[in-house]
């Protein structure tokens, strides 16, 4: 039986809470993740996510992901390192060329490493980046989403965030465009947008100033609602979203990403 959900780039595990809830073996790889052990929150149902140091920019380590996890994922998903490709960091690009000529080009082959690694897996899957030169170094994405359109998900007494809600809107209640690149496998879900013209963008984008690793994950964190919607639509399954085990991975570590 096909029970595990592999996660790369990912921090904070919001984007797999749900599989986990469901009973399903969630592994969420990262370079900022404690090198000498592997953390483990276990959930209702016998279900866990296991936070695991990796360096995901090594070939090595996704085949080594590879023979872990041969036959076993139902599910897998990523989160490439955006900064060197998001057009938003256009501004840089011609510094950065300057350096290394090659700097984009290396940061898409770990994209592509990511979806080579989850074809061979033969699992449903998807690989998420912010509008980027991704679509031109690789492929074009099959879908984009803004985050407000899966806030739907999130009931509205779940509504502050658990984790960031000084900096991300209730309910997801935001735009930024997000693109997918998938498999033939992935089910992309159904949108049940929520207003968010309330709490307001622009409001949102000013508590995210800086350049510190914290303000970076958080600009980068998992929409709770895409998450919820994600799960549904691609295991058939329903859980009601609890965050809170997040919550005390997060104040052990300082508080991060995705």
């Amino acid at each position: 039986m096909k029970n595990k959900v592999i996660s790369l780039y990912d921090f904070t595990g919001v984007a797999v809470t749900p599989w986990a809830q469901a009973g399903y073996e969630c592994w969420c790889y990262d370079i900022q993740h404690d090198s000498e052990q592997v953390k483990r929150v276990e959930f209702d149902g016998g279900g866990s996510i296991n936070y695991a140091h990796a360096d995901l920019y090594s070939k090595l380590t996704l085949l080594r992901l590879y023979a872990t996890f041969a036959g076993e994922v139902a599910f897998a998903q990523a989160f490439p390192v955006c900064t060197d490709l998001a057009v938003s960091g256009a501004a840089h690009f011609q510094r950065k060329r300057e350096v290394n000529p090659g700097f984009q080009d290396l940061a898409a082959m770990h994209a592509r490493w990511c979806a080579s690694l989850f074809n061979d897996l033969d699992c449903a899957y998807y690989i998420e980046n912010p509008i980027s030169v991704l679509a031109t170094l690789w492929r074009k994405p099959n879908y984009r989403f803004h985050p407000y359109e899966f806030g739907g998900y999130i009931p509205e007494e779940e509504a502050e965030h658990p984790l960031y809600p000084e900096h991300i809107a209730p309910r997801d209640a935001y735009t930024k465009r997000t693109c997918l690149w998938t498999n033939d496998k992935f089910i992309m879900p159904e949108l049940k947008p929520v207003d968010c013209e309330t709490f307001g963008n622009s409001r949102q984008h000013r508590k995210l100033g800086g350049k510190s690793a914290k303000t970076k994950n958080i600009r980068s964190a998992t929409p709770r609602g895409f998450a919820q919607a994600v799960f549904e639509s691609n295991s058939k399954q329903r859980v009601e979203l609890d965050f809170t085990s997040l919550e005390l991975v997060l104040e052990e570590t300082g508080g991060n990403k995705a």
